[in-house]
């Protein structure tokens, strides 16, 4: 694959792919994650740790994208377990939904179409387009733009290809057309993978949703009993994404394109056809109207014209009121599930038009300042935004003003489409709304303003759209009608209701953008009567902000962009008619899909080891001998709310307390790592439903969500097409577990996307391999010797710099810092070992200097890399797992020391480099001898001064005094400086010290501002 190409050699792969597989064997056999509520505890924050995973959909294997997020809740979990704590790390796997489904389904149609195995017409491969929107939509939503199929599969290709891709063999994608096959196969062959990961994972409480598990999905049903008591779930009338080829609402997780998406509503203006004629004659009795869907109804006393593109293909729609609409095909396709038709799906079309049909015709437009208006010709309306119909406003739209000019300046233009001048020439710009800076005709002022020329200027176009509309939503007003004086934010929804009640418009929604669903269908929007979780209900938004207030989002941006969904997030759909799920307990004709199903299952984890019976359908019996049957509402009533215990139940009471205590102890989950994407969707709507479930109880509603951005491999997007793209299982193959966990922990902290470089992996590969070979050297090696109570001067500053490494690399991993953790407890601190061993030259290391620095080694970085240290961790002799080890307790940290020995480094390689100066032969004149060699010095001169120069010390002064300000730009330190008098004449040399000091306090921090050092340089000498 492009960028992750094989290696030379694989020795030091197989070595450490060797190591892994024995300690893999020995926790399984010690059972080292299983872990067991105690039979006392009350799971404090420091007493135990419950990290999630959202569980992964089981359409494909993981790639390393996947792995990187994982390991962010692997690598908590390795270093909460240092430090004492109970930790329990659960993973499920997710089947609910319609992708497998329509996957299953796809693999039938391609046998019964194509034969076995099938014989593909060669075909174009299809791209999806990105959305051009024609106005700015002016909203703040954070949402993810890419699907899992479309992540997981790329675009347009067969789903027989992309089983192939995956690297099965015919007879066995054959399976795949039966739905039950795609959950026997993925979860296994997941958890292979991720054992193989040696992630720290409580196998006993894995599972799958759907009523393939019965216990699951009496649990699911359980929940929404109680959200329906709670009045969260209502019924009604809804809009949303619609695919009317799968007859059901299409669910993000139900798309192939468009996740992510929902519907946005339109304002439609109904401009009346006065007397028609030609194509729009005899139409109807009610009236012939072009319909324009636009987002700003506050501008229309400004209408002009009506601009329609002459080649574009129209249809007339007659509705069920009689009246007749000239729209697109694709609107009046929208228009048919919204209620407009007399059958719905029917777009009822009466008359099949072209652009140039419809030019010139006069229309009366409501709130328009002329009381007839034209449709003119508008070369750049484009047919998948809106009806393909324009209301022109060139007082407030950079577009319609240069199309309108245009069409004045250009009579050649007219002529072409049969304008005449009557149509367009005495039809100027009406201002209507004021804007600071741009005056009252806005769109007039930015066109000039950017020179733009014509409407063909597509980048200056857009650019001043920008900054017209933004600027005059938030900064307009109203300078005309009933609701002159008042902004443009709060007229608009005015002005809006005004023309709905008058019928002169009404409410039109349509997706964002193109919506494709699994089944290859174009989502349209749809009046739907289904069952929905009322997120827009004021007291429960109110209620989850509260939890949003006190759970850690471990980054200001992922707080921001969950604030920002609670801002816009209203109505959910809950419930579908197709594809896989648990069934509405009250109404089993709908099943719930799968953003619902998995809000609160963080709390089945907690029991769902004595349920399960080690099987993920909990096929088998499980050591309770309960019963899905027995799970009744009371009994979970009892374990997840506290409510009394159940009075009629076959459950010993025993067992039931064993659940609760499970539940009681574990729960809540106190870090839940995601991908950034998943904010405005599953993390806020698991928000949600811990505030609807537990109102009461805020001990169980999330502690915290650490997410994170995307994985770049080696600075690229992942992509399969691309072949820049590796799973799990060949990232392991190629790089070692260990290899692998060191460069995702190496690629990012951040929120903004990470970088996967395979160049670090093998690089990683090398350290790992050599660690292990050094310890193996140090062990065999009799000549060091203990001198614990003579230390040296490097003997004290490596103890020093082992006790700062650990300090750093603790504060990092407790803040989720991988990155960071490794920088210090392994990168930085091997980098110490290596300049101690310089340092001691011939009286060598000391060996229990040393042997604390393997311990320290292994145990920091067993977090990360726990298989390589497990292994030196037996080298050593220790006969219990490094993972049951504790952190190390770290000494007083003398950073004089540490300073002092930087110091020494320092003077020795500026003594090396004056040596190597004075060594060099001088240059040879041309046709002379050559110049002598130059004698060796014996002896060295070294002078040390008490305090730096006068005019320095002012300097440095100054850049302290700032610095604590929080100012360190160069340029406002050049300006300070040169406000000193007493640095007048050594101008040209101050701004070199103030660079070269300020490198200095990058690498040092600020007491690199002292004036005088806090010890006697002479006495380090």
């Amino acid at each position: 694959m492009s960028g992750v190409g094989d290696r030379k050699g694989t020795f030091k792969v197989e070595f450490l792919k060797e190591l892994e597989r024995k300690a893999q064997e020995k926790w399984d056999a010690m059972k080292v994650y299983e872990m067991d509520a105690p039979e006392t505890g009350e799971g404090t924050p420091d007493e135990k740790l419950m990290v999630t995973f959202p569980y992964p959909y089981m359409n494909g294997r993981l790639h390393l994208g996947h792995t990187f997020t994982i390991c962010k809740c692997e690598f908590a979990v390795g270093f909460q377990r240092l430090k004492g704590k109970k930790c329990l790390f659960p993973f499920g796997f997710h089947v609910t939904g319609m992708p497998i489904k329509a996957c299953a389904d796809k693999i039938k149609r391609e046998i019964e179409t194509f034969g076995y195995p099938p014989q593909f017409p060669q075909e174009t491969e299809v791209v999806e387009e990105k959305d051009k929107s024609d106005e700015p939509i002016i909203k703040d939503k954070s949402k993810g733009k890419k699907s899992k199929a479309v992540a997981k599969a790329g675009a347009g290709k067969y789903q027989w290809q992309i089983m192939k891709s995956l690297g099965l063999e015919d007879e066995e994608i054959k399976k795949f057309a039966d739905v039950n096959y795609w959950l026997q196969y993925f979860p296994p062959k997941t958890e292979m993978d991720l054992r193989a990961m040696g992630l720290r994972v409580d196998w006993r409480r894995s599972f799958i949703t759907t009523d393939a598990n019965p216990f699951y999905d009496a649990f699911v049903k359980w929940q929404f009993v109680k959200l329906k008591e709670r009045n969260k779930i209502k019924f009604g009338k809804r809009y949303t994404i619609y695919s009317a080829k799968d007859g059901q609402p299409c669910m993000d997780h139900d798309r192939s394109s468009g996740e992510g998406v929902g519907p946005q509503e339109y304002t439609l203006i109904k401009m009346k056809v006065l007397n028609p004629t030609g194509k729009l004659a005899n139409l109807g009795s009610k009236g012939v109207y072009m319909v324009a869907a636009t987002l700003r109804p506050e501008t229309m006393y400004g209408q002009t014209n009506c601009w329609v593109r002459p080649d574009m293909a129209y249809v007339a729609c007659k509705l069920k009121n009689g009246e007749v609409w000239v729209c697109t095909k694709r609107a009046a396709r929208n228009l048919s599930y919204q209620g407009f038709m007399e059958t719905e799906g029917d777009p009822s079309v009466v008359a099949d038009l072209v652009g140039q049909d419809i030019l010139g015709v006069a229309l009366s437009a409501p709130l328009a300042h002329h009381k007839t208006i034209y449709t003119l010709p508008m070369l750049t309306i484009k047919e998948d935004k809106g009806t393909g119909v324009v209301t022109s406003v060139p007082s407030d739209s950079p577009d319609d003003w240069a199309a309108l000019r245009d069409l004045k300046n250009k009579q050649p233009f007219r002529e072409k489409y049969g304008i005449r001048d009557e149509m367009v020439l005495p039809f100027d710009p009406v201002p209507i709304i004021t804007i600071p800076d741009f005056g009252d005709l806005a769109a007039v002022t930015v066109v000039d303003k950017l020179k733009i020329q014509s409407q063909n200027d597509r980048d200056k176009l857009a650019e001043a759209k920008e900054m017209v509309y933004l600027k005059g939503f938030y900064e307009g007003k109203m300078i005309i009608g009933e609701h002159s004086g008042k902004t443009v934010q709060d007229a608009k929804p005015l002005i809006k209701d005004t023309l709905v009640k008058a019928n002169d418009a009404v409410v039109y929604m349509e997706p964002e953008k193109t919506v494709i669903s699994r089944s290859g269908d174009e989502c349209v929007v749809a009046l739907c009567d289904q069952w929905y979780l009322d997120y827009g209900d004021k007291q429960w938004k109110e209620g989850t902000k509260k939890l949003l207030d006190q759970l850690n989002t471990f980054s200001d941006e992922v707080r921001k962009n969950f604030e920002s969904t609670l801002g816009w997030l209203q109505e959910h759909a809950c419930s579908r008619t197709y594809g896989l799920g648990s069934k509405l307990p009250w109404d089993e004709s709908w099943l719930i899909e799968g953003l619902s199903d998995s809000t609160i299952y963080m709390a089945y984890y907690t029991v769902a080891h004595l349920l399960q019976g080690g099987t993920y359908d909990s096929s088998k019996p499980n050591e309770l001998n309960i019963k899905a049957s027995d799970m009744t509402v009371e009994v979970w009533d009892y374990i997840f709310l506290g409510a009394d215990l159940p009075k009629s139940t076959p459950i010993p009471k025993e067992s039931l307390e064993r659940m609760r205590r499970e539940f009681l102890y574990w729960y809540p989950c106190d870090i839940r790592v995601s991908g950034k994407d998943l904010v405005p969707n599953h993390l806020t709507y698991a928000l949600y439903n811990h505030q609807a479930m537990w109102p009461d109880q805020p001990g169980n509603w999330i502690r915290g969500i650490r997410a994170n951005g995307h994985l770049l491999l080696n600075s690229e997007k992942m992509s399969k097409s691309t072949g820049n793209f590796l799973t799990l299982s060949e990232a392991i193959e190629k790089f070692s577990a260990d290899g692998m966990r060191l460069a995702l922990a190496d690629a990012g902290d951040t929120v903004e996307d990470a970088n996967f470089l395979t160049t670090n992996a093998d690089a990683g590969i090398l350290r790992l391999y050599t660690l292990v070979e050094w310890v193996k050297e140090i062990l065999e090696d009799k000549t060091l010797k203990s001198r614990a109570k003579n230390p040296t001067f490097h003997d004290t500053v490596f103890m020093n710099e082992m006790n700062l490494k650990l300090a750093e690399a603790h504060d990092a991993y407790d803040k989720l810092l991988f990155k960071e953790a490794l920088k210090t407890g392994f990168f930085e601190l091997q980098t110490a070992r290596d300049k101690y061993r310089e340092l001691c030259g011939e009286d060598g290391m000391c060996r229990d200097l040393v042997m604390q620095y393997i311990e320290w080694q292994a145990i920091i970085l067993s977090v990360i890399c726990p298989h390589v240290c497990e292994h030196i961790w037996e080298l050593l002799g220790r006969q219990e797992s490094i993972l049951n080890t504790a952190w190390p307790q770290p000494g007083p940290v003398n950073t004089t020391v540490i300073q002092q020995s930087e110091y020494l480094m320092d003077a020795v390689r500026d003594f090396r480099l004056r040596l190597k100066n004075h060594m060099m032969p001088g240059k040879a004149k041309k046709g002379g001898a050559p110049p002598p060699s130059v004698e060796a010095p014996t002896h060295c001169t070294v002078y040390v001064a008490k305090s730096y120069p006068a005019w320095q010390c002012t300097v440095l002064d100054t850049m302290r005094d700032m610095h604590n300000k929080g100012v360190t730009d160069k340029k406002a330190l050049s300006v300070e400086m040169g406000k000193k008098a007493e640095l007048k004449k050594y101008m040209k040399r101050v701004m070199p010290f103030v660079a070269f000091m300020q490198d200095k306090v990058e690498s040092a921090g600020v007491s690199a501002l002292d004036t005088s050092l806090p010890w006697d340089e002479m006495e380090v000498l």
